[in-house]
């Protein structure tokens, strides 16, 4: 399902919104007054979520803290593995596969073959086996996990679409709504994501206004970096494309996408060509053999030496898993990779001390209670 809905399903489906809304609120005042049991661990806990379904850049940021922490830390990130075909505690191996873990899961394994990646539906079973079978691991990131009050984090971190302010948003499955807007109050940072390049201060400004944090919270902004098209089949011989020359050799670009919010993907595609179809599919959608028909049907068809078929780092993952033959020119499509960075250096480099300081502080608790236990 695609959001926003129209008008019409809107109103068909608001009744299941207010349901949803209702149970969403017992579930978390059953937590708050403690009838459901939260668990607190000695490994120091970092959680990424946010109050929506999807589009946030969950991803990006949960890699921004990996590469920040594993300079310093051995780092574990623990996800439920949304999409998987297998049940239980995994810990991601050499000749795991996207369908074992996921694609999120997976991607940030690809990238960080030093970083423990597991999976467990039940984060508390497996918070307790890393604190049990795991002495390496000195941090652990749980990703999406603001939902999860069975785990209490160090540091929650909630992340919203600076596009796309929360008070314009409905409840599932009329809107992308998880959950009330007043939970924001369990978050430590707030940061808005996909900020424009250049954010003037008083957007920022009026941004942190609308939002309203409470005085313990800190607020922050992020924007997306894309980087290098990279071959999503690498092989000998096959040159990365120039952006830059897409307008200029009046190439057709196929933006393939199966994510949440595809939207910076095109934007960031449409500046450099004219010449732009997409192929859009739902978020974490599971290739087949006639979705890469659809896409072949979408080149062009007199001119193949000018296709270029360019998708998300995220669907890269699971296009993989695709027998190569299936591909339509297989040597000319490419992923393109993206990180996240924040948007003033002041505000970074108190974010990475923040984060730091907390991680370093819990390893001294750590370290002390497991020195009084002997």
């Amino acid at each position: 399902m695609r959001y926003p809905l129209p008008v019409f399903w809107r109103i068909v489906l608001s009744p299941f919104s207010v349901i949803y809304q209702v149970v969403v609120w017992i579930r978390n005042w059953l937590y708050d007054i403690e009838v459901f049991p939260v668990h607190e661990f000695e490994v120091p806990v970092i959680a990424v979520g946010n109050l929506t379904v999807g589009g946030t850049g969950k991803t990006p940021h949960v890699e921004y803290l990996v590469k920040l922490l594993r300079e310093h830390y051995g780092v574990a990130v623990l996800s439920r593995g949304y999409r998987r075909k297998t049940k239980g505690f995994l810990v991601a191996g050499p000749e795991t596969s996207v369908e074992e873990i996921g694609d999120e899961p997976w991607q940030i394994h690809h990238k960080f073959p030093d970083v423990k990646v597991i999976v467990d539906e039940k984060r508390v079973r497996a918070l307790r086996r890393i604190e049990q079978e795991m002495d390496d691991v000195q941090v652990v990131i749980l990703d999406d996990a603001f939902q999860h009050r069975a785990v209490k984090p160090g540091i929650s971190i909630l992340l919203i679409e600076y596009d796309l302010p929360l008070a314009r948003e409905f409840y599932l499955p009329a809107g992308r709504m998880r959950e009330s807007r007043h939970e924001k109050k369990r978050a430590d940072i707030v940061i808005f994501t996909k900020c424009p390049e250049r954010l003037k201060p008083i957007e920022e400004r009026i941004r942190v206004k609308q939002f309203n944090p409470f005085p313990y919270q800190q607020v922050y902004f992020t924007r997306l970096v894309y980087g290098e098209l990279t071959p999503l089949f690498p092989q000998e011989g096959i040159r990365r494309p120039d952006p830059a020359s897409f307008r200029r050799n009046h190439d057709t670009v196929i933006a393939v996408s199966g994510i949440a919010n595809p939207a910076p993907f095109h934007k960031y595609l449409q500046q450099y060509t004219d010449r732009l179809r997409v192929a859009t599919f739902p978020d974490h959608h599971p290739f087949r053999k006639k979705d890469l028909l659809h896409i072949g049907g979408l080149a062009d068809r007199d001119h193949p030496e000018k296709n270029f078929y360019i998708t998300t780092e995220k669907d890269a993952a699971r296009l993989r898993a695709l027998p190569q033959e299936l591909f339509p020119q297989p040597e000319r499509w490419f992923y393109l990779p993206v990180e996240v960075a924040v948007l003033q250096e002041s505000e970074r480099e108190e974010f990475e001390n923040k984060i730091l300081e907390y991680v370093k502080n819990n390893q001294r608790k750590r370290r002390l209670h497991q020195g009084s236990d002997r």
